[in-house]
């Protein structure tokens, strides 16, 4: 195999042109379109990115909103049960007093009926009393039984 020179520099020049055709009007283009390609891609990756970390931010937000809520309910329970146990302790307190009263009148009413049984039978001891001096006088006794007796229904009236 010789090789002919004349032929090798024009697969030469022509190879060359060719390189120079394809880079000019093939690969630019592609290697354009690639780059552009490459950059979508990686702006697309950083949007991804972003989009996450603004997902993961924004769910911390809301687990520390409903930890929050949570601290709230629970504030809140506590709170109406302290309220219910005081109003509790405020209606039992009320019950008390209330029966304290009560009985304070009706001993008041008991004493002060006792003190109206005491005066009825201080009157009706008068009236039997004036009947027994009555009868006495009919008897004629003297003085002194008719002290002792008036003196023995007194502590009899005054024991009741």
């Amino acid at each position: 195999m010789d090789i002919v020179l004349s032929s090798t520099v024009i697969t030469i020049i022509a190879f060359l042109l060719l390189l120079w055709l394809l880079n000019k009007y093939a690969f630019g283009p592609l290697f354009g379109v690639m780059e552009k390609r490459r950059e979508l891609i990686k702006e697309q990756m950083n949007a991804a990115e972003t989009s996450r970390n603004a997902a993961e931010a924004s769910m911390a937000e809301q687990k520390a909103a409903l930890d929050e809520a949570r601290k709230e309910a629970y504030a809140i329970l506590e709170q109406a049960r302290a309220t219910s146990s005081k109003q509790a302790d405020e209606i039992v307190t009320s019950a008390k007093n209330e029966a304290a009263r009560l009985k304070d009148e009706a001993l008041k009413d008991i004493e002060s009926e006792k003190n109206k049984a005491i005066s009825a039978l201080r009157t009706e001891v008068g009236g039997i009393s004036v009947q027994i001096a009555s009868k006495i006088i009919e008897k004629q006794v003297d003085e002194k039984s008719q002290e002792e007796i008036v003196n023995k229904y007194l502590k009899e009236v005054g024991s009741k």
